[in-house]
């Protein structure tokens, strides 16, 4: 199954799609300089998949192509950050 992430700026969220299903989204806050990953969900039956991660890669390769410094207030993305430092 392949996983289609959609970006919504009016919302300020990443969303996780799977076979065209809303599986789980990744919500930010965002300022001038500074994007805030703020919390990653995903839906129970989808977890322990690797899709929170993909999930957060796609959020970060976003804030990294726009030059923002990225802030982790979700605990899954700062995990993830120290698995994968920028």
């Amino acid at each position: 199954m392949n996983l289609d992430i959609q970006h919504d700026e009016e919302a300020q969220q990443f969303t996780a799609l799977l076979e065209k299903e809303d599986i789980g989204e990744l919500a930010y806050a965002l300022d001038q300089e500074t994007i805030d990953f703020q919390h990653t969900y995903i839906e129970e039956e989808y977890r322990g998949k690797g899709y929170a991660d993909k999930l957060i890669k796609h959020g970060i390769d976003y804030a990294v192509s726009k030059g923002l410094e990225v802030r982790a207030s979700c605990p899954a993305v700062a995990k993830y950050l120290e698995r994968n430092p920028l």
